[in-house]
């Protein structure tokens, strides 16, 4: 295994870890980041194998996401609607510059992977987030 592609799974199994704090709990469907993901990352021996992995994941999870965001949306009336909307855009602006960040032109095929598994943990975490406030409230 190479020194690049060790250094890559370790952030991206750091990445995985902590958002799986934040997400639903396991056997729930479309656990972020849950057995299944784990299981591929774990056979994937290249870059797009890895790619191929994410870019599964983050189907499940932006459906995940968006099924929670209707459901919670659904709840609200008047003003909280607009408000949860108005936070729903900038949640999406921020996250694709934040995990745009992360693609670094410098930085090859690792960056590129590091933003795919950036945005995917995000979808993940912010779907488990709204299910918990469609929970609560």
């Amino acid at each position: 295994m190479t020194m690049l592609r060790t250094m890559l799974l370790l952030a991206l199994a750091a990445g995985a870890v902590s958002t799986a704090t934040a997400a639903a709990p396991e056997g729930a469907p479309g656990t972020a980041l849950g057995k299944q993901y784990e299981r591929c990352m774990n056979k994937a021996v290249s870059n797009v194998d890895m790619q191929e992995c994410m870019s599964a994941q983050y189907a499940l999870e932006d459906k995940r996401l968006n099924v929670a965001y209707r459901a919670l949306l659904a709840r609200q009336q008047g003003a909280r609607k607009k408000e949860l909307q108005e936070v729903q855009r900038m949640w999406l602006k921020y996250t694709e510059a934040n995990c745009g960040f992360y693609d670094d032109p410098d930085g090859g095929t690792a960056a590129r992977l590091a933003a795919h598994e950036c945005a995917v943990s995000a979808r993940a975490a912010r779907a488990a987030e709204l299910e918990e406030l469609a929970r609560v409230r």
